[in-house]
């Protein structure tokens, strides 16, 4: 049997089969592959019930009662996805990582990912057992291969891990935590250049146990998470194996719930990724990874793999998985607590919000109204010249550019630019001369105009601005059109999404603190969905979503999964529909982590068959002096790709080179 998981309790999907007969075993699967074609049903039933050891056991037997090699047959006699994920699962486990890594190391290339998997996540156990099933199968060292196939620090951190030093003392002394946090901070923010050897040695040798607490400390010394601080001071593969192992030590299923996830989101199946997940963490903590799955993605694992499969490869995967978590609309108690502590992490950290876009030095608001009349003036428009002042200053800078212009030329600047730009690009430039408010303003006009509204434009704005925003736009709304907002709202929507709307207009939100015994009292009165209750379930969240502070509504949703075991957008998601739901669903974003919002929506807006513009646009401009720096950030965290790149991927021309300019740079 694999070790045991969290409290002594066998955390693996698959365990030994009981009374268990290797002879019949091996004639089963002889007589389910002799003859013409093979009954794959068979072969996948009885070798996903079977644990490892029990599989090797059937092997030697089958070399003993048939003279044949078990995984030679198998493989003649299955083919593709099906096949690798059998013949993985008859391999031991260090024999079937040994394979894995031989097969990344081969050929034009190397697979960075596969070796950076599977080094971050071993036990010192299973990578000195790795190292010895390596030199078995291949009569070849696995240092002096990984040496040889790769290179830099890179290489240097694959040497660390595979040494299997890793210290395992749960003891920890606080002096040398605070010490350790202090040598990575000295290393990399508080340093010209990076001390990479540093980072390698503290992250390679020290416990699991004692990382944690250095992880906590230098949050409270620098202000920032170990992850912000190693992406802005690595780079490359080297930069995500050192994610990757930090991950791990805060949580290795975790680790392998978003590494599977991310496998089968999107078009096309990472198969080799899919295969590997599954087959090495069936017998130990695959329990634990489909609980944090569940609770994450708010999909099941099972239910992920059966959309995104199919055949018998999906059959055996199925089996390996052990189980839906969707079948009865209830999850595992432990991912309650997964849920919990995210929601915990999201109330204790103070993230410093940073746009990319700041005043300039040396600003001088006569010389960019002098350049601009410049850039326009004539024949032909020097687009470059526009972007270059516009894009580079601040919205307050911008202001006073308009006024200056103004008294120079004794001309509207805005109507100038409207006259020179065109398209995309002049939506952008012109976006960028109001003010926020005003710009707020004129996107939830244009949601509302003509036919149809556009009612995710109304949530997106609604939902995520503060009470002072909210007040400013409601200012601008009435100076530009003439109505107020709470008007032009309650005429345009309907039900409870006016009402919904209507209330977040009002920017009266709660601004003080948690209170714990209002948060009990909130979350309970979320938590009744039966129809006991004679205020409609709407009726309550809106009068506690909408009016709630932040920070009490963190404590609300943190108490909520202690009376449900769900965190409460798998809730709203359950109960409600259209927009209401689609509203409700935003504000717990925006609660829980605004910039992760934003991220999603803007990489929505590139992803696929063409480009959104008016999203990508607004945000870029909405967001550009408030936290585009945490949101590129949490970009490239989610979809392992810069928002620079995907911009410049998909768009084109001066638009592409004014959203790059406000981007701000490349992680």
């Amino acid at each position: 049997m694999a070790p045991t998981g969290k409290a002594g309790r066998y955390r693996g999907s698959v365990k030994d089969f009981p009374n268990f007969n290797a002879n019949q075993d091996a004639e089963a699967l002889y007589n389910a592959m002799k003859g013409f074609g093979s009954d794959k049903e068979a072969i996948l039933d009885l070798i996903t019930s079977r644990s490892n050891k029990q599989r090797s056991e059937i092997s030697q037997a089958y070399k003993s009662l048939y003279g044949k090699d078990l995984i030679a047959d198998l493989k003649r006699e299955l083919t593709g996805k099906f096949e690798r994920l059998i013949v993985g699962l008859m391999r031991p486990l260090a024999y079937f990582d040994a394979k894995e890594i031989k097969d990344a190391l081969q050929g034009i290339g190397t697979e960075e990912k596969c070796l950076t998997e599977i080094l971050a996540s071993r036990t010192n156990q299973q990578l000195h057992s790795l190292a010895e099933a390596y030199r078995d199968a291949y009569e070849r060292e696995l240092e002096a291969d990984i040496v040889g196939d790769t290179s830099g620090h890179f290489r240097k951190m694959l040497v660390v891990l595979l040494q299997g030093t890793r210290e395992e003392d749960d003891v920890v002394s606080e002096d040398l935590v605070e010490q350790d946090a202090k040598d990575l901070l000295e290393a990399g923010d508080l340093k010209w250049g990076t001390d990479e050897a540093q980072f390698i040695y503290i992250l390679g040798n020290r416990s699991k146990q004692h990382l944690r607490l250095v992880f906590d400390e230098y949050l409270k010394i620098s202000g920032k998470s170990i992850e912000e601080s190693i992406r802005g001071e690595l780079s490359g593969d080297f930069e995500k194996l050192m994610l990757a192992v930090v991950k791990c030590i805060r949580s290795t299923p975790e680790y392998f719930a978003e590494r599977l996830y991310k496998a089968m989101k999107g078009l096309g199946t990472k198969d080799n990724t899919l295969i590997r997940i599954m087959v090495s963490r069936s017998e130990i903590d695959m329990l634990d990874i489909r609980e944090v799955f569940r609770t994450k993605y708010e999909k099941s694992l099972h239910s992920m793999i059966k959309d995104d499969t199919s055949g018998e490869y999906k059959k055996a995967l199925l089996k390996l998985c052990g189980g839906d978590d969707d079948a009865a609309g209830e999850f595992f108690p432990e991912a309650a607590q997964v849920a919990y502590r995210m929601w915990e992490l999201s109330a204790v950290a103070k993230v410093e919000l940073r746009g990319t876009v700041r005043p300039a030095a040396d600003f001088n608001a006569d010389d960019d109204a002098k350049v601009l009349r410049k850039a326009m003036k004539g024949l032909g428009t020097d687009e470059g010249a526009i972007i270059d002042v516009i894009t580079q200053r601040s919205n307050a800078q911008r202001q006073e550019i308009l006024r200056t212009y103004k008294s120079h030329f004794g001309r509207d600047l805005m109507a100038d630019l409207k006259s020179e730009l065109s398209g995309t690009l002049a939506k952008l430039i012109l976006g960028l001369m109001m003010t926020p408010a005003q710009f707020d303003a004129k996107q939830l006009k244009k949601a509302m105009e003509g036919a149809g509204t556009d009612e995710s434009i109304l949530i997106e704005i609604l939902a995520t601005r503060g009470n002072r925003e909210i007040q400013a736009i409601n200012e601008a709304y009435r100076a530009a059109f003439h109505k107020s907002l709470e008007d032009a709202l309650s005429s345009d929507t309907s039900g409870h999404f006016k009402r919904i709307l209507v209330s977040l207009a009002l920017g009266n939100r709660d601004e003080g603190g948690e209170d714990l015994a209002r948060a009990h009292e909130d979350a309970k009165k979320l938590s009744d969905v039966s129809s006991g209750d004679s205020t409609s379930l709407e009726t309550r969240f809106l009068s506690i979503l909408c009016t709630r502070s932040y920070p009490h509504l963190r404590r609300v949703f943190q108490e909520f999964i202690k009376m449900t075991n769900h965190d409460v957008a798998h809730t709203i998601r359950k109960h409600m529909s259209g927009d209401v739901r689609d509203a409700f669903v935003a504000i717990v974003r925006s609660v829980k982590d605004k910039p992760a919002f934003f991220a999603d929506k803007l990489y929505h807006s590139m992803k696929g068959a063409g480009t959104d513009e008016k999203t990508l646009t607004r945000i870029m401009i909405s967001r550009s002096e408030i936290d585009l720096l945490n949101i590129r950030r949490v970009f490239k965290e989610m979809h392992e790709k810069s928002l620079h790149h995907m911009i410049e991927k998909d768009t084109s021309g001066d638009y592409c080179k004014a959203l790059l300019a406000i981007c701000g740079g490349d992680d």
